[in-house]
């Protein structure tokens, strides 16, 4: 299982090369709550090599920052939860933090947004210095003349919804208006985009007698969501019409929305598997460059979680695998041609092993060749709509 798992690992590497630069408005998080993961620079090289330009890191780690002086890779950088209150009472601090994170490295890094906070909730007790935060990150962009080039923003759970089915309902919840207004109408008045962690597994696994596997995974189904004009194939365009239209409502129809964060776990849960992580991520991939039914046409910048397991996370054991560490990664050996019938070759780029490694996708989920890859998931009976 640890092999398999390392080899699914590679899969969003291999994507990349598979699907071409589709994946120019795609990046990938990295998350470092583990310990056994590559030095920065190493990892800057992975991005690099395998042309993923955009990278999302949850607190300005000075040796992450460092390693990607001189690269092109674009560089979402977060404010963690803990430091929020401390910025919104004092703008000396704020400044200080831009400074010392941002200013000082502003020649040989190429930051796009700052991310105040992630996955707050109304009742954290952040929530109430979250939009004064950000407004003195902003403040201290201007007074270093970066306030054109660096967008302030937060991240938020799909969970702020209080309403998403249909789609043209989706509006936040009554006890989450307090919290969300003040950061749309900042965001609305500097131009910046909304940051939201979308996660159709979560959204399926909440409820799997209604919602089709196949419906959150971008796999082919019998299930269409038909809500006026537009027609939903797919969990996630729904889910971020439902955010879209939520917007409309708070008076910011045009307010652009980031994907922060999404993934597909491939263990530790109902559905987590390695197969359906690959299906996931590769259907992902393909899929946001073309827009949601509301806003067709519009690459949807994109992030994918993530470059690494994080094996120091949890409560719940999915969250240790939404992907997996590469260590290992110079140790690979070729795998002997594929069947007939398995999938075509395709080729990593590693900048630290004797590359490019030759694998058929077939292997990456199922290097045992003792046994055959079971079906992605089990059937699921037809289904005309869905309740999410």
């Amino acid at each position: 299982m640890a092999l398999m798992q390392t080899l699914v690992g590679l899969q969003i590497l291999l994507l990349f090369h598979v699907l071409g630069t589709t994946a120019q408005s795609i990046g990938v998080c990295y998350g470092t709550v583990a310990d056994n993961l590559p030095p920065p620079k190493e990892v800057v090289d992975l991005y690099e090599a395998n042309g993923i330009e955009k990278m999302r890191i949850y607190n300005p780690d000075p040796s992450i920052i460092e390693a990607l002086k001189g690269s092109n890779i674009e560089l979402v950088v977060g404010v963690p939860n803990e430091d929020i209150q401390t910025l919104a009472t004092s703008e000396p601090s704020a400044i200080q933090w831009v400074q010392n994170n941002i200013q000082t490295h502003i020649n040989y890094v190429k930051f796009r947004y700052i991310v105040v906070g992630n996955e707050i909730m109304p009742n954290d007790q952040q929530a109430q210095f979250i939009s004064r935060a950000m407004q003195n990150i902003y403040a201290a962009l201007v007074s270093f003349k970066l306030h054109t080039k660096i967008k302030v923003s937060t991240a938020i759970k799909l969970s702020l919804l209080g309403s998403s089915y249909p789609p043209s309902q989706g509006s936040f919840s009554p006890s989450s208006y307090s919290y969300i207004k003040p950061i749309i109408s900042f965001l609305a008045d500097k131009d910046a985009p909304l940051l939201v962690n979308l996660y159709t597994y979560f959204t399926y696994i909440g409820d799997p007698n209604d919602i089709n596997l196949d419906f959150a995974l971008f796999s082919p189904s019998n299930t269409t969501i038909k809500d006026g004009k537009y027609e939903y194939h797919n969990l996630f365009d729904a889910s971020l019409d439902a955010v879209y239209a939520a917007l409309e409502k708070l008076d910011a129809p045009n307010l652009q929305v980031v994907v922060s964060e999404s993934g597909w776990p491939s263990d530790g849960g109902s559905a987590a598997t390695v197969l359906n992580a690959k299906l996931y991520y590769q259907n992902l991939i393909q899929h946001v460059t073309q827009g949601t039914p509301k806003r067709p046409n519009q690459a949807l910048e994109t992030y994918l979680f993530a470059m690494f397991d994080e094996d120091l996370k949890g409560p719940a054991e999915t969250e240790r695998h939404f992907d997996q560490p590469l260590p290992q990664i110079s140790h690979l050996q070729p795998q002997p041609p594929p069947a007939p019938d398995s999938l075509f070759h395709h080729h990593l780029r590693c900048p630290s092993s004797p590359c490019p490694i030759s694998l058929p996708l077939h292997s990456l989920a199922y290097p045992n060749t003792l046994y055959s890859p079971p079906h992605a998931h089990p059937p699921q009976p037809p289904c005309s709509t869905v309740l999410f």
